[in-house]
């Protein structure tokens, strides 16, 4: 993997525990996702207007089925990364919806894309899987209850996070849409469906702005920057290495989770976080 490609992943991992960090303090919200998702269009408009003007006469209907298809993933992601982090730990959710993902799309790439990864990076892959289940909590995540929720729910996610890598890898990698157009289609339309339901509401939707605003607007910022700097790494490595080399996040989500939350085992998720510090490694030398 090209360093180019590891250090947007190192930037975007802390863009992204950011964000997520920020979401499960408004996790109790019924409109968060459609307050960020908003922002995301105001704030980002100017430069995905720009760069869509430029871009028009090149749009197909296959880019537009890959646009519609990442906007109607990224709103089943969004739900149930939201619907996880009421149920359980922000450890328990995040380690679990980050890590799986990566071994989900791994495969894909492999079959879909016909990616031919190195011994090196399945090596890396096993670090990285290891080192999730250890966060999440190893064998003691299946005793609570609340936490079996989680798992549920991160599993959710991990699936609906594999699919939107898959088709953004191959909008970016093959037909060769700019990533921040990825991105922004993708909040343009998680906009537009949840509005409805948000208007509707008037009484909450007022009393979650007036209580979740300004983590809404560090979202509707730091979220797109995230991921549209792991699409412009796609563009430069495999998406079977980039998909568990981005899940560094997970080491700055637990740290979180460990240190802000006070959902404890710290030795063991220091543990973990080398784990997956080695995983990384392995897939930038493979």
């Amino acid at each position: 993997m090209p360093i180019v490609a590891l250090v947007l992943l190192l930037v975007a991992a802390i863009s992204h525990a950011s964000w997520n960090l920020l979401v499960k303090h408004a996790a109790a919200s019924r409109h968060f996702n459609w307050f960020y998702s908003t922002g995301t269009v105001v704030l980002y408009a100017p430069l995905a207007l720009c760069i869509g003007y430029r871009a028009w006469p090149f749009v197909t209907p296959v880019v537009m089925l890959c646009l519609v298809a990442t906007g109607i993933l990224h709103i089943g992601y969004s739900e149930a990364l939201q619907r996880g982090y009421r149920a359980a730990d922000l450890s328990v959710v995040y380690p679990v919806a980050r890590g799986t993902a990566p071994f989900i799309a791994f495969i894909g790439a492999v079959v879909l894309l016909r990616e031919t990864p190195s011994w090196l990076a399945l090596l890396g892959l096993v670090f990285v899987i290891a080192g999730v289940f250890l966060i999440a909590g190893g064998p003691r995540i299946l005793n609570a209850a609340t936490a079996r929720r989680g798992l549920a729910w991160g599993a959710m996610t991990a699936v609906l996070i594999a699919a939107y890598t898959l088709v953004d890898g191959y909008s970016v990698k093959v037909l060769f849409v700019s990533p921040i157009l990825v991105d922004y289609a993708g909040n343009t339309f998680r906009a537009i469906a949840l509005a409805p339901k948000a208007l509707r509401d008037r009484d909450a939707l007022f009393s979650d702005y007036r209580q979740h605003w300004l983590p809404a607007l560090g979202v509707s910022i730091l979220g797109p920057f995230a991921y549209i700097l792991v699409l412009f790494a796609m563009t430069l490595a495999p998406i079977s290495h980039i998909a568990p080399a981005r899940e560094i996040s997970m080491v700055i989500g637990a740290y979180f989770g460990s240190r802000l939350f006070n959902e404890g085992a710290r030795r063991t998720r220091t543990l973990a976080a080398a784990m997956i510090l080695t995983g990384v490694m392995c897939l930038t030398l493979s």
